[in-house]
């Protein structure tokens, strides 16, 4: 187990006390792991109605980061995945009472209900007035008649909003109850996980996965889910996820709803983004109406990989109460999905005019280099992943790809045109550092076409060597920095002399992969390999591999 924690037993008060001190508008009851809001008066004083919500920790940024105006009181917090107890729970509501009484918003646990609810019974034996609602939003399970029932999972924080919104409005406990169990009824989760989490009592993970497979419908804590399934798409597990959410909760087309997408803890948020898309376009195609998208990492499983979605049923009082402002930290603002989410690409400048005079054995070569790096992209992305970070087969090939789909386009082409052309496209379809570079290789070669004289291998070498000097006055590279100049220019100079193109591209090969065999030994002084050290000794520079791939293969073909 790796996580940065101190002591095993100290694991909540620490991360509470973090949290906390890093939140001017929440308090910390000493002694005790129980966060309320710092203006307190602002809800006792004025005879509002109390929120008061919690749970087991590990679901972070729940429960404690709901806590603030417009949303949850104060937050109860037990044991990582364990109920706080009776007595913790009593003190919450002691600390909350005021006269507009306390409602408590739990999740269908059974260690939840019951020290939520005895602890609900004993402050109504002291005069406190207190209420209960349990949420229980999961649809894996179905009606779960045969288990403890629906689990409450990350539609919980939709309710804290809800009931949150209409007891800062000064609502009385029986109208807020009632409007969070609208609520409850209202909204269905369903979750998928791509690993499983580690409790730092246990420090393992609490099940196993195949690195095939997902657990679809699990909850919060771990529990087995619906089942076990081969690792699809986003595309094809968030339509399942969605098209259950929907059955179970019997939303018709046209019904207008919220779509909540949650990180279970250890998504990116390049993979929520794409989730969020994906949900989006799963409820279009069901006609339902989203009027409001919540993203983010609100009900977590510690470090488990995936996510969670929810959907709530949306009347206008709901519209408002999501809309409403908080000061809780960690709530992720509602918006309004975009109706028309692209707009018109900028213009683009004419293209050279073909010639209809393209040139075969070019063409041929070319595109002999773009397959070789294609094939290769494997191996480039293991050789980044050691000095790098990883991008440089997916970027090449990129590149390779779009210049491939450009064939017929190429064919009417040749010369300076042909190597403009092929720095455009390098330029618009290879990210990272590789696709300037290239680029300028491409095109500072082309434009050297047009002044070059002499017999085609001279040609050749003036065009490449002119890429290669263009490149360097960019990158900044020289020879000994391991980069991909380390094969480039070597290979520039052994085209010199050279009698034909198939001598001139043979020479270059050859002198291309003896300078990329060379940096296993350099240092690095540019590119991302400087910032890993000697780390990358022995390991050649995927960058001078490339070129000395494509090379080899253009000499092959030629």
């Amino acid at each position: 187990m790796k996580k940065l924690i101190n002591e095993v037993a100290s694991v909540v008060p620490d991360a509470l006390s973090g949290y906390v001190r890093s939140q001017p508008g929440l308090r910390l009851i000493e002694g005790r792991t129980i966060v309320l809001r710092a203006d307190l008066e602002a809800v006792t004083g004025a005879g509002k109605v109390a929120l008061l919500s919690g749970g087991g920790s590990g679901h972070e940024p729940a429960h404690a980061g709901f806590v603030g105006k417009g949303m949850l009181t104060a937050a109860v917090a037990g044991d990582v995945f364990a109920s706080p107890s009776t007595d913790q729970v009593l003190d919450g509501i002691r600390a909350v009472a005021g006269p507009g009484g306390v409602l408590l918003i739990v999740k269908n646990y059974t260690g939840d209900r019951l020290n939520f609810g005895l602890a609900a019974q004993i402050a109504r034996g002291e005069g406190i007035e207190t209420e209960l609602v349990v949420v229980d939003d999961d649809c894996a399970l179905g009606s779960a008649e045969d288990t403890a029932g629906r689990r409450g999972i990350a539609g919980t924080v939709l309710v804290h909003k809800i009931a949150g919104a209409a007891a800062e409005a000064g609502l009385p406990l029986a109208e807020v109850k009632a409007r969070a169990e609208a609520a409850i009824a209202a909204v269905g989760s369903m979750g998928v996980a791509l690993s499983p989490c580690t409790v730092p009592a246990a420090g393992r993970p609490n099940f196993e996965l195949g690195p095939d497979e997902m657990e679809l419908g699990l909850g919060i804590h771990g529990e087995a889910g619906l089942e076990r399934v081969p690792l699809s798409s986003s595309r094809n597990v968030t339509d399942l996820m969605i098209g259950k959410i929907v059955a179970d909760r019997d939303l018709a087309a046209d019904t207008p709803v919220c779509l909540l997408v949650n990180n279970l803890g250890a998504t990116p948020p390049m993979e929520l983004a794409i989730v969020t898309g994906d949900a989006l376009t799963a409820c279009a195609r069901r006609g339902l109406r989203v009027e409001r998208v919540i993203t983010g990492t609100l009900l977590t499983a510690i470090d488990m990989a995936g996510v969670s979605l929810s959907l709530m049923r949306l009347t206008e009082a709901d519209r408002a109460a999501l809309d409403a402002e908080t000061a809780a930290p960690a709530w992720a603002r509602a918006t309004c999905p975009a109706e028309t989410p692209v707009v018109p690409a900028p213009a683009q400048p004419a293209q050279d005019a073909a010639s209809g005079e393209g040139d075969a054995t070019l063409l041929r070569v070319t595109l002999a280099c773009c397959e070789a790096i294609i094939a290769a992209e494997p191996q480039l992305t293991r050789m980044d992943q050691i000095v790098g970070d990883g991008d440089i087969g997916r970027s090449l090939a990129s590149g390779a790809e779009a210049i491939l789909a450009a064939g017929p386009r190429l064919a009417t082409l040749s010369g300076a045109p042909f190597w403009r052309e092929v720095g455009a496209i390098v330029r618009r379809s290879t990210g990272g550092t590789s696709g300037p570079l290239y680029a300028i290789l491409a095109t500072a070669a082309g434009n050297a076409l047009e002044q070059a004289e002499g017999a085609a291998a001279a040609q050749l070498a003036h065009a490449f060597d002119a890429g290669v000097t263009a490149l360097q006055a960019l990158g900044g590279a020289q020879a000994g920095d391991r980069t991909m100049v380390d094969a480039l220019l070597p290979a520039a100079r052994a085209m010199e002399g050279a009698d034909t193109m198939a001598q001139a591209l043979q020479r270059a090969a050859q002198a291309a992969r003896e300078g990329a065999e060379a940096t296993r030994d350099m240092r690095p002084r540019r590119g991302r390999s400087s910032y890993v050290g000697d780390r990358v000794l022995g390991h050649v520079d995927p960058g001078a591999e490339a070129v000395a791939l494509w090379l080899d293969a253009a000499a092959r073909a030629l």
